[in-house]
């Protein structure tokens, strides 16, 4: 499953740390373990999708402005939804086409190797 070592979530204030089924603007729905998280002083949503077969977990941050609908429901219901769903963080024909663009030695050159 993706980190869902609770000690490294910030909370806030009402504890909000829930299973549940968020859609986003885009139309992009995850489910998985929610919680609030600050990240530079500004809350952030928290959604940890967990592994689900051949596609391993992964977390994910979004504004508020970018949520449509967020709905508590039991983590059975997640994982089958994340099941079904599929979702990835990155897709593959992303890479595909960073790849084909970007020389992999300039991904990873240092202002020290210049």
């Amino acid at each position: 499953m993706a980190d869902t070592d609770t000690s490294a979530r910030q909370p806030s204030a009402d504890g909000f740390d829930q299973w549940a089924i968020v859609e986003l603007m885009g139309h992009r729905k995850l489910a998985g373990r929610v919680s609030e998280q600050i990240i530079a002083g500004t809350p952030l949503l928290r959604i940890d999708v967990p592994d689900t077969p051949g596609v391993p977990g992964f977390t994910t941050y979004y504004g508020s402005h970018a949520i449509y609908s967020l709905t508590p429901t039991a983590e059975q219901i997640c994982i089958a939804y994340a099941t079904a769903h599929r979702e990835r963080p990155v897709q593959a024909y992303e890479l595909k086409q960073l790849a084909a663009t970007t020389p992999t030695r300039d991904l990873f050159e240092t202002e020290d190797d210049q």
